[in-house]
């Protein structure tokens, strides 16, 4: 391959005084990252949930006995324990407890469909599974057993890692939030797990790049996810890439004095290394929510005197418009970290107005870790950038039309990327692997965008969701960025709707700020005549009270595409 005048790393002159790109990235096993916080900080704060505190001592010694309880099922080297859990300490006590004993954690979403649940199990070969007795987990995973390879189900109660169990299990109970689970040899209760000493073998690791510690299914828009092989180094190079880019003078973050507020649900990539790997690692508390409630959150925020707060656009929009959000202090608040999805501009100067917190737009994807960029908080937002490479990455734009050739600075092309925290590959899939990846060692990520001269990353859009309007490539993110430009404009999403004339023609899905009057298509057309090109013009316009989400807090396109292909059947 042949490589433009794209020069060396072009990012490094954009990055700020403390934080250097060829930062020691040393890989260490994951488990290492509790053990090195428990004799840091042991008498610190680890876990804030439901009135109770849970130091870093007693999380390493839950994880060990969880680890215990664990070798007595049988699990060590090459088996697969699933975690089907909300947002609870038992996820962290899980993780742990799973790589100390040996095996390699297999994340499931509880948005799955059943189908999509039982090619989890049966490809990633998982053998036991941890869950909880909440209405909204349970009854989705028991079918499970009997009729897949699943061995056994071991169920946590919520209210056992609560301040009051009593209470919180009562209030339960009353709002019909918890599911009946049989007691019979296919069922283990979380607690008779961790009813051990403590005491578990030790397996050495000999190949830190090699050894599996996460299988992460990837979701896609097409046939069953793939899983993503993450190994110890990658995620604890990630976890290290994400503490570099806080090593500004003066620091960002500093050791054993933040307190990371976790809303994002536990079994997404952004979730594991962003909010939990990064909290333990940073010796920070981590003041956990079962789900994203904003009433919670900006009362959080305030009061709990929130440091960090890593979540997805949708979240600092519900944020900025909350009744409350001018009149409490939310000054507290000096890392905030946006992914999953492209940040409007708007809403970032918004938040960093409310706060005085820059609110900073990275990229990154399952398969990386998910690290890839950072915008440094001591620079200037680029309008519709994601920033640059973070410490250790190296990035590159592929030539879309002959798969052959790095393309020039400033021209679009292919993202593909290199580091430390991309995958070891797809499990179970070598002509998946190889078919993402380039002859010199970058893997094609499937997004499309470009770099400026200061190696700035765009990200115009996923190479599947590329619109093809009368022969013109149209980016469905650069229309949503106009379109968030309109006063009254809370949330938008533009996907491409059939149209005989053109091939596609963009539809906007529009929700309304609190107290904003509603305007016709017409309307929005002359607001954006301006902005837009007229072969990138919306075409159709839906108002709607609110917006279809990923679990994550990302707004589903895939939802609105599926509505989409009704409308077009039942016509």
């Amino acid at each position: 391959m042949t490589n433009t005048s794209l020069g060396d790393k072009p990012w490094l002159k954009s990055y700020p005084p403390g934080v250097k790109w060829d930062a020691d990235i040393s890989p260490t096993p994951v488990q290492q990252i509790l053990e090195d916080a428990a004799a840091k900080w042991p008498n610190s704060s680890a876990i804030d949930f439901m009135g109770r505190k849970i130091t870093f001592a007693e999380l390493n010694d839950l994880a060990n006995r969880a680890a215990a309880g664990l070798q007595k099922l049988g699990v060590g080297p090459g088996i697969h324990v699933g975690l089907y859990l909300a947002n609870t300490p038992h996820y962290l006590v899980s993780l742990f407890g799973v790589l100390k004993a040996g095996g390699t954690v297999v994340n499931y979403s509880p948005l799955d469909a059943a189908k999509v649940l039982e090619h989890k199990i049966e490809d990633s070969q998982t053998d036991f599974l941890i869950t909880l007795d909440l209405a909204a987990l349970y009854p989705q995973m028991a079918p499970m057993l009997g009729h897949t390879r699943l061995k056994k189900l071991i169920v946590g109660n919520v209210a056992e890692m609560s301040g009051n169990p009593q209470a919180v299990n009562a209030q339960m109970q009353a709002t019909k939030q918890l599911a009946s689970v049989p007691s019979d040899d296919k069922h283990l209760t979380f607690q008779a797990l961790l009813d051990n000493d403590g005491i578990y073998r030790s397996y050495p690791i000999a190949d830190l790049t090699d050894a599996i510690a996460l299988l992460q299914y990837t979701g896609g828009t097409t046939g069953l996810p793939k899983g993503a092989m993450l190994t110890h180094g990658n995620l604890t190079s990630a976890t290290s890439q994400c503490i570099e880019t806080t090593r500004t003078d003066p620091p960002t973050l500093e050791e054993g004095k933040e307190r990371v507020l976790g809303v994002l649900p536990p079994f997404h990539i952004y979730a594991l290394t962003v909010n939990m790997l990064l909290g333990v690692r940073l010796g920070a508390e981590l003041v956990q929510h079962i789900r994203f409630d904003i009433d919670t959150v900006i009362k959080d925020l305030a009061e709990k005197k929130i440091t960090a707060f890593p979540g997805v656009p949708t979240m600092f929009v519900a944020v900025l418009n909350h009744p409350e959000a001018g009149k409490v202090d939310l000054t507290s608040l000096k890392w905030c970290n946006s992914g999953g999805a492209p940040l409007p501009l708007e809403v970032q100067r918004s938040f960093e107005k409310l706060t005085g917190c820059r609110l900073a737009e990275g990229w990154g994807m399952t398969e990386t870790s998910p690290t890839g960029t950072f915008t440094p908080v001591t620079n200037e937002p680029r309008a519709g950038s994601c920033g640059v490479p973070s410490p250790g990455i190296s990035i590159k734009f592929l030539d879309t039309s002959d798969n052959a050739t790095y393309v020039a600075l400033g021209q679009t092309g292919e993202l593909c990327i290199k580091g430390p925290n991309v995958m070891k590959g797809y499990w179970k899939k070598p002509d998946a692997t190889a078919d993402v990846m380039t002859a010199d060692g970058f893997m094609r990520t499937g997004d499309v965008g470009y770099m400026d001269e200061d190696g700035y990353v765009y990200i115009v859009d996923r190479t599947k969701d590329m619109l093809l309007c009368g022969g013109f490539n149209v980016y469905p993110r650069v229309l949503e960025e106009a379109v968030y430009q309109h006063p009254s404009v809370a949330e938008v999403a533009v996907i491409g709707i059939p149209d005989e004339y053109r091939g596609q023609s963009p539809k906007a899905f529009i929700t309304l700020k609190a107290g904003a009057a509603p305007f016709t298509l017409k309307e929005l057309q002359a607001f954006l005549k301006d902005k837009l090109g007229k072969h990138e013009m919306i075409h159709a316009l839906d108002i709607r009270g609110a917006l279809p989400k990923t679990a994550v807090g990302k707004i589903s396109k895939k939802d609105l595409y599926d509505e989409e292909a009704q409308k077009a059947k039942a016509s």
